[in-house]
């Protein structure tokens, strides 16, 4: 059996730190019959690379690396590529999202933040230089302006514009109707949800881990990629 490398970017915050070990925890209670590891692109270890290291070869697939990231990017196509690409037997998994299980658990922190149904969101997510990240978030966006009857606008909590607390100051500056709530696209509290709160919105909501939907999602991108 394939043992499954759950790879979440890390963080020094305690809460989320044991919020990415509950998702672990999680999975691995789905997968009873297979070893599951936690393992990290940044901040702290287990490190991906350490983690892929200590696999035995055999043969098929030996391991596979499931992202616990929301979009792709360069932790996605650089990191976790760098950490597999010389074991032909550790295949590496796609992100999370995009994925409308996403937004079933957006939906469920927005209900139980009691958000009005028209109010203006901000889907805020950590942000990245990369291209192929920025289209996940716009994708996801896109999901929730389906199911959602409010605006819907796109902030981030880092690296790139616009910024959570821009995009909560446009929204209101253009005069959208209501008040503004920050739907976090995070997984896990941490820095940038710290930054969320600090938005100036009306409502933040909860990251998304812990989920039933997120184990459902771990297991199908562990099979996609040849988990077995």
């Amino acid at each position: 059996m394939s043992t499954l490398i759950a790879c979440a970017h890390g963080t020094r915050d305690e809460a989320g730190q044991a919020t990415i070990l509950k998702v672990v925890e999680d999975v691995r209670a789905a997968l009873p019959a297979h070893e599951v590891r936690d393992a990290y692109v940044d901040v702290h270890g287990p490190y991906c690379k350490e983690v892929v290291a200590e696999v035995e070869p055999g043969d098929g697939t030996s391991a596979v690396v499931v992202p616990l990231l929301l979009a792709g990017g360069y932790h996605v196509y650089h990191d976790i590529a760098e950490a597999v690409k010389d074991r032909p037997d550790v295949a590496a998994a796609s992100a999370l999202g995009p994925d409308p299980r996403l937004i079933d658990i957006v939906m469920d922190r927005i209900r139980e933040a009691h958000v009005p149904e028209t109010t203006t969101l901000i889907l805020a997510a950590a942000g990245s230089s990369d291209p192929r990240s920025t289209a996940d978030t716009e994708a996801a966006a896109e999901m929730l302006r389906a199911r959602w009857s409010g605006p819907v606008r796109i902030g981030y909590a880092a690296g790139i514009h616009p910024t959570v607390g821009d995009a909560v100051a446009d929204a209101r500056a253009n005069g959208e109707d209501g008040e503004v709530a920050v739907a976090s696209f995070l997984l896990a509290p941490g820095f940038f949800q710290q930054r969320l709160t600090e938005s100036g919105a009306d409502y933040v909501t909860a990251p998304l881990a812990p989920h039933p939907r997120l184990v459902e999602i771990v297991l199908d991108r562990y099979r996609d990629a040849g988990g077995s």
